[in-house]
């Protein structure tokens, strides 16, 4: 038997943080890489040393606060405020 049949799979909650880290950081989590626990252990560290990739994004507590307020108001959140922290912020500070 071979090193690699005695392998560790990983665990769920590694590959949760592993998938909240390849979101944060617009990166591709591989396949093979969360079929054992090693590699993906290695794979989470070299990601969680990386800056997010983009901070100029709304985060999800302000995307559902505009979407409350819109319901609310009954219209729609433009499109190009989802894409721009600054914009949505300005939406949502004139249609409180």
């Amino acid at each position: 038997m071979d090193a690699a049949s005695f392998a560790l799979p990983a665990t769920e909650r590694q590959i949760a943080y592993a998938r909240s880290l390849a979101l944060r950081n617009q990166s591709l989590l591989p396949w093979e890489v969360q079929q054992d626990r090693r590699s993906l252990s290695a794979w989470i560290e070299t990601q969680a040393k990386l800056k997010p990739a983009d901070t100029s994004h709304p985060t999800s507590k302000q995307v559902a606060y505009a979407e409350r307020l819109a319901r609310i108001k009954r219209r729609a959140v433009p499109d190009e405020c989802f894409r721009d922290r600054q914009l949505l912020s300005r939406w949502i500070d004139s249609n409180r």
